[in-house]
């Protein structure tokens, strides 16, 4: 899980959750007393916007050395410019603690070596590296009211929105293809057919002055034929319409949230405001 400083995730966290005041710069105290171990210099925060840890500046207390303290070992006094560092007792226990700079890399490993530092009892569920979550560690990372009094609580929402992408193309366009077409159409040619015949009063002789002999005489008659005419037209085959049509469907997904309940320990009764 990628750790962050507060003011690169949230530019204006001080207007935002602090009502104007930053704990940059607050003394920090070893445990409850009064023995000053350094200042605050800066928080980081994780992808779901929670802080989780502090970074201290134990230069009052061992020179040159800055560790990580978990959020729910932290008590903040806003009204005195205090942190107090629950369950830093010694510098021993300083010692101990792997030491930060900006160029750490806050890894599992990393955390796994603060966290021990810190812990007074070991989580419930067992974990690696790819199970771990902060919820194993609440008394390390929870924060309450009593100790954050002014931070306020968070709850993280699935937010759907939909982004448009191009899944695709359609392009439409025509060719021609050519075929051989066959067509049969019958044609007529009229053609002259001279017969000779002998009549059936051949060698009788006909009356005197009847037979004319004379040259010259001409007999007339047109030929037609019918030929093909195969010619091309072009005509119209079909029409191609283009539209788009939308199908729609509903996309559900499933994700577990996180949300942040107050918790409050009273003792008497005493008028509790929420």
């Amino acid at each position: 899980m990628t750790l962050v400083k507060i003011k690169e995730r949230y530019p204006d966290y001080s207007e935002e959750f602090l009502n104007g005041k930053d704990f940059k710069g607050y003394s920090v105290y070893a445990d409850t007393s009064d023995n000053k171990v350094g200042t605050v210099e800066d928080a980081l925060v994780d992808e779901a916007g929670q802080i989780r840890y502090f970074v201290i500046d134990t230069g009052f207390w061992i020179f040159g050395k800055k560790v990580l303290l978990p959020v729910g070992r932290a008590r903040l006094d806003f009204n005195n410019e205090k942190l107090f560092a629950l369950g830093l007792r010694s510098k021993d226990q300083v010692e101990a603690l792997p030491k930060y700079d900006n160029d750490t890399v806050v890894d599992y490993d990393y955390e796994e070596r603060v966290r021990t530092g810190y812990r007074t009892q070991q989580p419930k569920a067992s974990y690696d590296r790819n199970s771990y979550r902060y919820e194993n560690d609440r008394d390390l990372y929870d924060m309450n009211e009593q100790n954050h009094g002014m931070m306020k609580l968070y709850e993280e929402r699935l937010i759907a929105n939909k982004d448009r992408h191009k899944t695709g193309e359609v392009v439409v366009n025509k060719s021609v293809e050519t075929q051989t077409a066959t067509v049969s159409v019958p044609v007529e040619t009229e053609r002259v057919v001279i017969e000779r015949r002998t009549p059936s009063d051949s060698g009788q002789p006909v009356a005197p002055g009847s037979a004319t002999f004379q040259g010259g005489e001409v007999a007339r008659m047109e030929l037609y034929e019918k030929t093909a005419d195969i010619r091309k037209e072009a005509f119209v085959r079909e029409e191609v319409a283009i539209r788009k049509e939308v199908d729609r469907d509903t996309v559900t997904a499933e994700e577990t949230i996180r949300r942040e309940e107050l918790k409050t320990d009273t003792n008497g009764e005493p008028i509790v405001k929420r």
